[in-house]
């Protein structure tokens, strides 16, 4: 499968219905999704190995790596709505993919890679780090999405976990008019992938 294919596939993928502001529940662009994916793809962390989504929303990587020939993939989100979402998303394709509601502190299934859009901590600080231990604790391989100005601090934090970031990549994350606090029709975010060995 081509990158465009994946990305023009997981555009078509349902969205939150009814978006959660204290989970920053927002949709991954599939655009971003594709290229994280096709990444991942490239350095053998995906075809043939099982596959964690952390924070999975409505499936968009665990849709994706099923797509790109992971042996195994698991979503695990601590939103009913969204995996009830992610499981019509999943049903629709006929795609080979395990979803739990559960909070990802409860996830205890060892994998080769995790793939994951944890949130930035805008409404709530540091909210993105339970992912990272977890995401650290249980694969080999992670990749992550996180605002690119907390760059430096990710770099120390993976490193005092005894780990290391092989490779990042910036992207223009665009968050449409969701909730009701936001002023603006759409605004592009600076984000960051991190790829951790």
């Amino acid at each position: 499968m081509k990158k465009k294919d994946l990305e023009m596939r997981l555009q078509k993928l349902r969205g939150f219905e009814d978006p959660d502001p204290s989970l920053e529940q927002y949709m991954t662009p599939a655009a971003i999704a594709s290229d994280v994916l096709f990444i991942a793809y490239g350095e053998n962390d995906i075809a043939g190995k099982n596959v964690l989504d952390l924070g999975c929303g409505t499936g968009m990587f665990s849709i994706g790596a099923w797509m790109l020939g992971a042996d195994s993939v698991r979503g695990f989100d601590v939103s009913e709505k969204a995996i009830s979402v992610a499981r019509e998303n999943v049903k629709d394709l006929g795609a080979d993919v395990a979803l739990d509601v559960r909070d990802i502190s409860d996830v205890a299934i060892r994998a080769d890679t995790a793939l994951m859009n944890p949130p930035f901590g805008c409404q709530s600080r540091r909210a993105d780090r339970p992912f990272l231990d977890k995401a650290m604790e249980l694969c080999g391989s992670v990749y992550s999405l996180h605002m690119e100005r907390t760059t430096e601090f990710l770099d120390g934090y993976v490193k005092n976990a005894g780990r290391e970031i092989c490779f990042k990549k910036s992207y223009k994350f665009n968050i449409p008019h969701t909730f009701t606090f936001h002023n603006r029709t759409n605004v592009d975010v600076d984000i960051v992938m991190i790829m951790i060995r």
